[in-house]
């Protein structure tokens, strides 16, 4: 199963998402043949920058197949490196057509697993030395049944590429396995991330844990002073009232005039930004349509800087979703199915995914976590500031800035709406 859990704080901007993934037993009647794809790359080490490329679409995939299927009006907010990086542990006990379907899937099809391991051992290595005026934690475990051992390898390739702690649960005792396995999450992350686990399987051999928890402090903080009650146009009709911040000062900006859209990035101290994307009225469609990692670069080559009143609403959102249907659709079958051949986990064992969910919460206040803030003051000469007003549904992206990765992304129609 996969999903995530709810955000408490008040941060400038705070994001968390926890991905389990249950692999059970399955019934099995033939055995796989499959080849290795475990070879080294000629290369060495794959920098992690070659993943921005194939998650990105992997992120864009999935936020199309996720919109497609969410209900008129409903926000939509996700962690895609959370996703990626669960299915692409579970890779590493896949063989056959189950493991030629998750790397298709995640678009490392031109990749072998080392390859990939290795680049995601670069990344969370990167990431583990984020800024002092950033909180980002991005962990990995396994949490396996007592009485059942995964191969060396599996449990080898965990610790060493995803950093990932195993340790054992004892099933027959529901309630205390899913409490010691929140527990461990909850320690993990300084009490951030709690109550992940609600219900286990009784057939779990195995629960995969990825979490991701993001907290940053605007580079530029917003006045509470200055925020005050504002409409946000929800859709042609309908109008809610908002919490809505203001700064003026500069910021990267652009038009886009092709995709009829207005682009702004409001920085994090550290090495993260807040992309946000406003279609004209009426437009989000088509937006939507064209939206791919060739945007975001687009965006990001052609964001200039501009003195601005930026209107951006305070909000909090916690979404919940099923993703058995999304992944299934986006070409993940063989792992759901009896015929799942995760003979990389186990030679014994047959064992297959049963439930996949994700849900994840993001805060966006003025304020940082600390009291003080640093002032800044610009003198302007006879040139006036441009209004961006953020007063109806957009889409945004935090994005970290020296790999490209999304760390989450997503669509607010009403900020209002939890």
């Amino acid at each position: 199963m996969l999903q995530a859990v709810k955000m408490r704080g008040i941060f400038a901007s705070c994001a968390l998402a926890a991905v389990l993934l249950a692999v059970t037993w399955a019934d099995h009647h033939d055995h796989h043949d499959h080849h290795d794809h475990h070879s080294h790359s000629s290369e060495g080490e794959m920098s992690c920058h070659k993943l921005s490329a194939p998650n990105a679409d992997f992120a864009f995939a999935l936020y199309k197949s996720l919109n497609a299927k969410a209900a008129a009006g409903k926000n939509i907010f996700y962690s895609p490196l959370g996703i990626s990086t669960a299915l692409s542990m579970l890779s590493t006990g896949a063989h056959g057509e189950t493991h030629s379907q998750l790397f298709s899937t995640l678009g490392y099809s031109a990749l072998n697993q080392t390859q990939v391991n290795e680049a995601y051992q670069h990344l969370f290595h990167m990431l583990d030395n984020s800024h002092e005026d950033e909180q980002l934690d991005v962990g990995n475990a396994v949490a396996v049944r007592s009485g059942f051992t995964p191969l060396e390898k599996f449990v080898k390739d965990v610790e060493d590429f995803y950093a990932g702690d195993i340790f054992k649960v004892n099933v027959t005792r529901l309630e205390e396995a899913a409490a010691e396995i929140n527990r461990f999450i909850a320690n993990e992350t300084q009490d951030k991330i709690k109550n992940v686990v609600q219900q286990l399987n009784p057939d779990m051999a195995m629960l995969l844990i990825n979490y991701v928890y993001f907290r940053g402090q605007w580079a530029k903080r917003f006045n509470e002073e200055f925020t005050d009650e504002a409409d946000f146009h929800v859709d042609q009709t309908t109008k809610v009232q908002v919490d809505m911040m203001s700064r003026t000062s500069h910021y990267k900006i652009y038009r886009d005039d092709r995709n009829q859209a207005t682009v702004i990035t409001v920085p994090y101290k550290g090495n993260a930004s807040m992309m946000i994307v406003m279609p004209d009225e009426g437009k989000m469609t088509t937006v939507e349509r064209n939206i791919s990692k060739d945007s975001i670069k687009h965006w990001q080559d052609s964001l200039s800087m501009a003195y601005v009143d930026l209107y951006l609403p305070k909000f909090y959102i916690s979404v919940d979703t099923s993703l058995d249907d999304t992944l299934k659709a986006m070409g993940i079958t063989d792992a759901y199915e009896d015929r799942a051949d995760f003979s990389g986990v186990s030679e014994t064992a047959m064992l297959k995914v049963t439930k996949a969910s994700h849900k994840a919460a993001l805060s966006v206040t003025e304020v940082g976590t600390e009291a003080t803030g640093t002032t800044f003051t610009y003198l302007i000469l006879s040139i006036p500031p441009q209004t961006v007003r953020i007063d109806r549904p957009f889409l945004f992206f935090i994005l970290e800035n020296s790999t490209g990765n999304i760390f989450f992304m997503g669509k607010i129609n009403n900020p209002t709406a939890t």
